[in-house]
């Protein structure tokens, strides 16, 4: 089952958010829920593709909610950051160069999206008093075997240091590391819907054994917003969320269909890890997540110290890995729980888009 995360709950009434590539696919279920939910000062859209904000702007009316904001901008570029974030009080960095194959065959563009990206928004941040700042991160970012996978680990590293650059007083950067996101765009959810809807045969899978770990846009929204509640600053937060098998996936989403094994793709791996063992030492099981703590020296207090008895640090050796998981949905738990619901949403050309 999924878990909703919507405890602590974090309040953005009267705040002014800024989401960095907003037009994305967790920029929409963000506004969807902060319309819903809350009622902020302002909500930021920043993004590059004027054409995706036009019509983000048609589904989310800015005359029907007045606190929308559409900003166009790249986060290469520092100094369009800074004119956008001023008076900002949070920020969600959801703008990354996010597909595997293609950052392989263009490392230069990855490299400047991905990392010298969360450079230029840290100093926007630093430079332009922002309170706290989220940074949304990927499974492949641990254990990296592909350049995404690197760009997003050193990004996780960029805004962890961010701490200790911004001082005891200055924003707080915090890092969200989570697995595939049913609904997102791109997404091999996406690909089996679209085949089965054009009356594919069968279903291609690029190897058998292959498992991720899976989270619905519901799911990440809150999980994010309720890590802005609880973060002190320097924390990677990983979710309790399920496995399931590519195989099972694709029964799931078409019952009998036949599939056809692809191969592994370059820079794929057969499974996915959230926490490496080698960061056991520093990680914290608490409630409905862990959380890898810092190993610099950063002017915040310790997770032990802010969560006492909730806190417990994990064993030595610790892996939180896609195939070793405690948590697996099969094939009726996936119809009801993805089939069933999530994947509705994906239907919906707006979402898509």
């Amino acid at each position: 089952m999924f878990r909703d995360f919507r405890e602590p709950r974090f309040d953005l009434n009267g705040k002014t958010i800024l989401i960095t590539g907003g037009t994305g696919s967790f920029g929409h279920s963000l506004v969807e829920l902060i319309i819903k939910e809350h009622q902020p000062k302002r909500v930021i859209i920043f993004s590059r593709d004027e054409f995706k904000q036009y019509e983000m702007g048609l589904r989310y009316s800015p005359k029907k909610h007045p606190f929308l904001r559409f900003f166009i901008g790249d986060v290469r570029d520092q100094q369009r950051l800074e004119f956008a974030m001023r008076d900002v009080d949070l920020v969600v960095h959801a703008a990354a160069m996010k597909q595997v194959g293609a950052s392989e065959y263009n490392p230069f563009e990855c490299i400047n999206t991905n990392v010298i990206g969360a450079e230029n928004v840290i100093r926007a941040s630093i430079r332009s008093g922002v309170g706290k700042v989220i940074a949304l991160s990927t499974d492949k970012a641990a254990n990296p075997v592909n350049l995404y996978g690197a760009s997003k680990l050193a990004s996780d590293k960029i805004f962890v240091a961010g701490n200790y650059l911004s001082g005891a007083t200055g924003t707080r950067f915090s890092v969200v590391r989570y697995g595939n996101v049913i609904g997102s765009r791109g997404s091999v959810v996406e690909v089996f819907n679209r085949l089965i809807a054009n009356g594919a045969e069968s279903l291609p899978i690029t190897d058998n054994r292959m498992t991720r770990f899976w989270i619905s846009l519901d799911q990440a929204t809150h999980f994010v917003l309720s890590s802005f509640e609880m973060m002190a600053g320097g924390e990677i937060f990983v979710p309790k969320i399920s496995s399931m098998s590519i195989p099972d996936l694709a029964e799931a989403m078409a019952p009998g269909m036949a599939t056809h094994e692809i191969g592994i793709r370059p820079g794929e791996k057969l499974h996915e890890t959230m926490i490496p063992a080698d960061d056991s030492r520093s990680t914290y099981d608490v409630t409905d997540r862990y959380i890898v703590e810092s190993d610099l020296d950063l002017p915040i207090p310790k997770v032990a110290e802010r969560f006492g008895d909730k806190a417990t640090i994990v064993p030595n050796e610790f892996a939180y890995t896609s195939d070793t998981n405690n948590e697996w949905m099969d094939v009726e738990t996936l119809r009801k729980d993805i089939a069933d619901k999530h994947m509705k949403l994906l239907l919906k050309s707006d979402i898509a888009n």
